[in-house]
């Protein structure tokens, strides 16, 4: 395996990553903003009405995207793998 091939693996295993966490923390950051807006408009200072709308957006999109990302996990992995049985030829 030269190094252009663990090179591409590396980059792959950013992309996915990425492709992985990034609805996550989508959600998370613009629930957030709009909570924080809100509490700015209604002075309103509870800490839990920041975290509870964040945990459920986030519940939803893992309900929702989980197989996807599930399935985007499962073929890096397989990917990887597959780059370590050919390591020794």
């Amino acid at each position: 395996m030269n190094s252009d091939a663990v090179m591409e693996l590396a980059r792959q295993g950013i992309m996915v990553g990425i492709m992985v966490s990034l609805p996550v923390l989508a959600v998370a950051l613009f629930t957030g903003l709009i909570v924080s807006v809100f509490q700015a408009v209604t002075q309103v200072q509870e800490m839990t009405l920041t975290y509870v709308p964040k945990l459920v957006g986030v519940g939803i999109v893992i309900a929702t995207m989980g197989g996807w990302m599930l399935m985007t996990l499962v073929k890096f992995t397989v990917t990887c793998l597959d780059f370590a049985s050919r390591v020794g030829t």
